[in-house]
């Protein structure tokens, strides 16, 4: 069992800078695979996406892939003139047509992007790949190293919950059993009181206790929740993606407790049903974020 969340980070050297791969993940019903690299290195992008989603099977990926400087080998400043000229006149340009002054301060043309890209522009592709390819499988293997260690606490997690349910069950069956005899206590006990006292052998009686008694029978679902909850734990012992299933899982568990709070006609069985569906709704958090 893998959880979907994680990080992993891994450096190469490359040329006179430092390569630096992060890679995290968060939970999501389908595979995304997001990969933000440096414009020269577009080309890599489909290798590197197919690495990472030959790894996972559900959950967004987010691949980050920078080239950094390195302390003592910090490559010099260069500025794209023609770019700065260009954006110049068409700053002058634009104070002739508004009236009124505009930024054009360092900063301002900075965020314009008067900075020349050539440190990453200048690598040959082959030796980028040649870096790129063993960072990302390194930070890969952290990261699902990290999710596996994630999935192992989640599963703790879930297997002491379903211990739970399983006492709920318990006790339900114990309270739906005397459902209706109590029912036909008060059933008398509300026909004596008006004065209608009728025995308890009475064919009426028999009859309606019966009828009651078969409405609010709560067995089947009490069966189908145990045959749920084992499979559940089965499932959590499963080396490949289950989230998918569990939540499927999830869903039936609370169509039988809904059904048995629905039938049972006890006030306190009720309760116990409320209680027993928080439970599973904490079940079902942790779920969403299994792969």
């Amino acid at each position: 069992m893998n959880s979907m969340t994680g990080f992993g980070a891994a450096t190469a050297p490359l040329a006179s800078a430092s390569l630096r791969v992060e890679i995290g993940g968060v939970n999501r019903k389908q595979t995304e695979v997001a990969v933000t690299l440096p414009r020269a290195w577009a080309a890599l992008e489909t290798t590197v996406r197919e690495l990472v989603a030959g790894a996972v099977s559900r959950g967004r990926v987010n691949i980050s892939i920078s080239l950094q400087q390195t302390a003592g080998g910090a490559a010099p400043i260069t500025i794209n003139r023609e770019r700065l000229t260009a954006l110049t006149a068409q700053l002058a340009e634009l104070e002739n047509t508004l009236g009124k002054p505009v930024d054009t301060s360092l900063d301002a043309l900075l965020r314009l992007g008067i900075l020349a890209e050539e440190m990453e522009s200048d690598l040959p592709l082959e030796t980028v790949e040649a870096a790129v390819v063993p960072a990302v499988q390194e930070a890969l293997h952290a990261f699902l190293t990290l999710r596996a260690q994630e999935g192992a606490n989640m599963k703790q997690d879930l297997l002491t919950r379903i211990n739970t349910l399983r006492g709920y069950r318990v006790a339900l069956m114990e309270r739906a059993s005397g459902v209706a005899l109590r029912h036909r206590e008060a059933l008398l006990k509300r026909l004596e009181e008006s004065g209608l006292p009728i025995p308890a052998d009475d064919e009426r009686i028999i009859k309606e206790i019966a009828l009651f008694a078969d409405r609010c029978d709560v067995t089947e679902e009490m069966t189908r929740l145990e045959s749920h909850l084992n499979q559940f734990e089965r499932i959590c012992d499963k080396t490949e993606a289950v989230g998918r299933t569990l939540d499927f899982l999830c869903q039936e568990i609370f169509r039988e407790l809904n059904t048995t709070g629905s039938k049972a006609n006890d006030a306190e069985l009720a309760q116990m049903v409320v209680s027993a569906k928080t439970e599973l709704e904490k079940i079902r958090e942790q779920v969403q974020n299994i792969e």
